[in-house]
């Protein structure tokens, strides 16, 4: 069983961050950062399978574990990357129990679910034994489900009885925009989606996540959820924040100003 998962099953409260830029040396500098696991976003990105890749590389090589959220809906990838035997897989925008269960399925060798075989580096390129590694060892990867759409809430009672999902993870933005306000991720109608989610979950005994924000303000608001993990803050974000803030210093009180 993989780091990740064996946390996961213990309960653990875990805290990540998202590479959403296509250099690996992002991921392996946030990797020695200290994070316990680092979230590749092929979603909203340009990252690629191959940057995907060379990403898992670059995290493996901290010891940070490391999850890849795929494309919505997209089988095609979503071969790929699980063949690469990343710790963790994402699953954005699920809407439905039916949608869960086929797409949960397509990550597991029959009689379990669809997957076609040809795992390499899942496998070790060899290292590892195919019938060792179909059996037992594809199901150590993570699997987790986003809920960011109304219809999987109300689905909600019947997805948490699929097999196989480790976790489940808020996505308050396009939650919030599945009703029709984007963005109000702290209103009182998409907090109230969270929180009956939230105890359908915890009646359940499931592990729940979140993804969003960087701000201070954010993760504190989000940390105080009954949340087991967070993912907040990117690559992107950091650069950016913090090169506007070496700038400020060095125009500040000096004659660089403008």
């Amino acid at each position: 069983m993989n780091k990740l998962k064996e946390r996961i099953r213990r309960g653990e409260k875990l805290c990540g961050t998202l590479v959403s830029l296509t250099d690996p040396s992002l991921c392996e500098l946030l990797g020695y950062v200290g994070f316990d696991y680092i979230w590749i976003d092929m979603e909203h990105t340009c990252i690629s399978c191959k940057d995907a890749l060379c990403h898992l590389n670059a995290a493996k090589s901290t010891g940070t574990p490391a999850i890849v959220r795929v494309p919505q809906d997209d089988l095609t990838v979503t071969k790929k990357i699980v063949d690469m035997g990343p710790d963790g897989i994402v699953f954005p925008m699920i809407r439905s129990y039916e949608e869960a269960q086929r797409i949960i399925g397509t990550t597991l060798y029959p009689p379990l679910g669809t997957r076609g075989f040809g795992p390499l580096r899942a496998l070790g390129y060899g290292a590892v034994d195919a019938d060792e590694y179909t059996a037992k060892h594809n199901l150590d990867m993570c699997r987790f489900v986003q809920i960011e759409h109304i219809g999987i809430i109300d689905d909600l009672e019947r997805i948490v009885e699929i097999p196989y999902i480790d976790g489940f993870i808020f996505g308050p933005n396009d939650l919030s925009g599945s009703i029709g306000e984007i963005g109000k991720v702290f209103d009182d109608n998409t907090m109230k989606l969270l929180d009956k989610a939230i105890k359908i979950l915890r009646a359940h005994g499931k592990y729940i996540g979140l993804a969003g924000g960087h701000s201070a303000e954010t993760i504190k608001k989000w940390s105080e959820l009954d949340i087991d993990m967070l993912t907040a803050g990117a690559d992107w974000t950091m650069l950016f924040d913090k090169a506007r803030s070496v700038l400020g210093e060095m125009k500040k009180d000096s004659g660089f100003r403008r």
